[in-house]
């Protein structure tokens, strides 16, 4: 909150230094050179502000010389002469000649300009000669969301936009209320998130399924409302959508947009879903709108576990921030947060918070001015299990957008050295502005590819942390657009890619330094089974325990690394495996 503004001082009147009328007499001398009080009779009873008339300036001498007076009534009239030519005649409460042509005013209203109505009369939405502003009727309140939102899901679906950074970017400055926003984010996910399971609702009560993408994504929006949210009316749902349909210049299929979305609402009851029993695959897909692959690849590595997997959900959406530690300790950030009007608990790992309830949290100015992160606590384990210390020299070989790279620039406080590679140049910008706005000069942002081997580092480095690219499946329920991107080609592809980079970046590991490697996925291919490989092609390399800066009730679960699973640990899924070139 700002400080409250403080008083320069006693109040003044017009230009002085006291108020006016104060009581403190200002003289001022008169024709006669005599003093008189400014604003006051000279004698007799005292005359409030409001009581003077306006013409009263001080009594003037009369024409005889002699001073009238003052009996407390109306002040002396100021000289009867005759008045010269040209000028007015002295007032004397008639009213005053009527000045011009005009007819006196009689009483009667009249409006102005003619035939124009008076300006009380008209119309709010009257903007001269255009029409009215049109206000969307009651059946079609609430468009705006929809309209935004139906904007995020068809960048999603036909241009293959990332949902969360699509969503963010539609909703800054798009001028709905927060309640409006929420509803956005609702129906972009839930649609998006289920986007099976709509398809093969809708597929049952069309016509011709194979329908114009625009129309589908209409549809699938419609849907969304009917069968999964219980606070939007149906014919809500139904109305705006053919009112989206022609506004995407589709007026032709607004009938059939109708026709569909109410031939859902009526056989919502009565649509057929895939036998469990018969068609495990299929109506575990449906079910959880997840690829069949996937259901199978998640089937095979974890059994019985793989439904509730699937069906895991947080039950609400937050936040997590850490302090920049070079700059505050938990103490001093807890203060910090006590100030913000956010809902916060602490998170599951030490200096994490979990925050709710802000508002573009990107733009808060504790945040731009590098007085914290947001990283998630899975994140932060991974770094962790790097264990830095102050003086280390580390490598970051997949870094990008640089947030693992900051955390050990900090526990390192601020000494030795974090060469934070990206292949990409944009990528490595993203890097050096979060060094930027954190203030670490001990971070060495830089565009290298990695998988390239550099004899010149050859057992260099204290520390490799290789977060691999991945399929990014163990954070499927924050972003569902990643289950539809991934098939198992792509995944066999990854899996090339992480062992390649694996065995490109251990070398730089001196004896006895540490190699972490991580991802964000769910997959054993991508996991476990890459470590194992990995330690059977380097033999001079062996898992080690991590480290007990993390949390006992994540390391429970340890075995060849950690495998973080949402649905148990309530964390984003994860994948840490800690290993250590041996001394011999």
């Amino acid at each position: 909150m700002s400080d409250e503004k403080r008083q320069n001082g006693p109040k003044t009147g017009f230009g002085g230094n006291k108020s006016f009328g104060s009581g403190e007499k200002k003289s001022f001398r008169g024709n006669d050179g005599g003093k008189k009080s400014f604003g006051r009779p000279v004698s007799g009873g005292k005359v409030g502000f409001g009581d003077r008339k306006p013409g009263f300036r001080g009594a003037k001498n009369a024409e005889g010389g002699e001073k009238p007076a003052w009996k407390g009534e109306k002040p002396a009239y100021r000289g009867e002469r005759t008045p010269k030519d040209g000028e007015k005649p002295a007032f004397r409460g008639d009213k005053p000649e009527f000045r011009g042509d005009r007819k006196p005013f009689d009483g009667k209203k009249r409006s102005f300009g003619g035939d124009k109505p008076r300006f009380g009369d008209r119309k709010p939405d009257f903007r001269g000669d255009r029409r009215p502003v049109q206000k969307d009727k009651p059946e079609q309140e609430g468009l705006p969301s929809r309209r935004l939102a139906l904007a995020v899901i068809r960048e999603v679906t036909e241009n293959g936009a990332y949902a969360s950074l699509c969503l963010d970017e539609k909703l800054s400055n798009c001028g709905l209320s927060v309640q409006d926003r929420r509803l956005v984010s609702r129906l972009v996910y839930d649609t998006i998130e289920n986007q099976l399971y709509l398809d093969y609702a809708l597929n049952q009560v069309m016509a011709k399924p194979d329908t114009d993408i625009k129309l589908r994504n209409i549809l699938r929006l419609g849907a969304c409302q009917i069968l999964l949210e219980d606070r939007i009316p149906e014919s809500a749902a139904t109305n705006t959508s053919v009112v989206l349909c022609k506004e995407l210049g589709m007026e032709g299929l607004a009938g059939v947009c109708n026709g569909i979305l109410r031939n859902l609402i009526r056989q919502k009851d009565e649509l057929k879903w895939p036998d469990p029993e018969t068609e495990p695959v299929k109506a575990a897909s449906i079910r959880h709108s997840v690829p069949e692959w996937l259901v199978e690849r998640i089937t095979a590595d974890y059994g019985e576990l793989a439904e509730t997997m699937m069906a895991h959900h947080e039950p609400d959406s937050y936040v997590t921030v850490r302090p920049n530690l070079t700059e505050m300790d938990d103490a001093a950030f807890e203060a910090l947060l006590d100030k913000k009007v956010w809902e916060k608990e602490p998170g599951k790992v030490p200096h994490s918070w979990r925050i709710r309830g802000m508002a573009d949290i990107g733009r808060d100015a504790d945040f731009t001015g590098g007085r914290f992160s947001i990283q998630s606590e899975s994140s932060m384990m991974a770094v962790m299990a790097v264990d830095p210390r102050p003086g280390m020299q580390i490598l970051d070989a997949c870094a990008a957008p640089g947030g693992k790279s900051c955390l050990m620039a900090e526990m390192m406080n601020g000494s030795g050295r974090v060469q934070a590679w990206e292949i990409h140049a944009h990528r490595t910008d993203l890097i050096a502005a979060q060094a930027r706005r954190l203030h670490l000069e001990n971070v060495r942002p830089m565009t290298r590819d990695a998988s390239k081997p550099r004899e010149d580092l050859i057992q260099t480095m204290d520390a490799v942390l290789l977060d691999a690219p991945c399929s990014g499946l163990g954070v499927m329920a924050e972003k569902p657009d990643v289950k539809y991107r991934v098939t198992a080609e792509s995944v066999a592809e990854l899996v090339k890619t992480q062992a390649g980079l694996l065995d490109a970046v251990a070398p730089y590991v001196k004896k006895g330094g540490t190699l972490v490697y991580s991802t964000c996925s769910i997959l054993k291919d991508e996991n476990v089974r890459q470590a194992e490989a990995f330690l059977e092609r380097h033999p001079e390399f062996e898992i080690v325990k991590l480290p007990e800066s993390i949390p006992a009730q994540f390391r429970q679960y340890e075995d060849v690394g950690l495998q973080l699973l949402p649905y148990r640990d309530h964390v984003e899924g994860f994948y840490i495996c800690r290993m250590r070139r041996k001394r011999v």
